[in-house]
């Protein structure tokens, strides 16, 4: 499987690249390059700004629609990478624990149907997603290329919103009660969209050198 870092956001918020900021003196694409590559087969950043890193040495994907946001992104990178699947990543979740990746796709792989039928045939999930506070966490899941004509149309009509696709397809939610034997924090889904974030989650001050 396929690891995906969307990095393609338009960073509006914050005076930095929320990519490139300094948690324990390390960027956070810096770490999480470093943690996926060692539970995926490959790692590729989905970016409309290559040249910004360049310096990591992974494939770089861009988005092949006009429309942005992490929608576009993930259709880009299915269509590009031609994977079955892939696992997709926000570029900007700091904490992201391996335990609950790997649990998350062994889920994948082998979660059968709740309405088991005599053959006890395997569910084509179309998405794999976990819930923590009673909320969809849809920036840390799999998403497989069954969908890629569900994107596609959704964008093109301007709806961005992808909790709001996944009523549309057939989806694994992973439980809250899941998630928190391997999370009780729910930190893989703490994301830094401003300074205030930051300060929160990180603590101290951003640099801006």
């Amino acid at each position: 499987m396929t690891a995906v870092i969307l990095a393609g956001g338009e960073n509006r918020r914050l005076p930095v690249l929320k990519s490139c900021l300094k948690v324990n003196g390390r960027r956070i694409i810096d770490s999480n390059i470093e943690l996926l590559k060692g539970l995926f087969d490959r790692v590729v950043i989905s970016t409309n700004a290559p040249e910004l890193y360049f310096y990591l040495g992974v494939p770089m994907i861009g988005d092949i629609l006009r429309h942005r946001g992490p929608m576009t992104g993930i259709f880009s990178v299915l269509l590009g990478t031609g994977e079955p699947e892939v696992f997709v990543f926000a570029c900007d979740m700091p904490f992201i624990k391996p335990e609950l990746i790997r649990y998350i796709v062994d889920n994948y792989r082998g979660q059968r149907t709740e309405d088991r039928t005599q053959n006890s045939e395997l569910k084509k999930w179309d998405v794999v997603v976990p819930v923590f506070d009673r909320k969809p966490q849809p920036l840390f899941g799999i998403y497989s290329k069954n969908i890629i004509n569900t994107l596609e149309e959704r964008i093109t009509m301007g709806q961005r919103s992808l909790r709001e696709m996944l009523t549309e397809l057939r989806v694994l939610y992973i439980k809250e009660e899941e998630v928190r034997d391997t999370d009780p924090g729910g930190r893989s889904f703490v994301n830094i969209n401003t300074i205030e974030d930051f300060e929160r989650e990180i603590g101290g001050k951003i640099c801006l050198v």
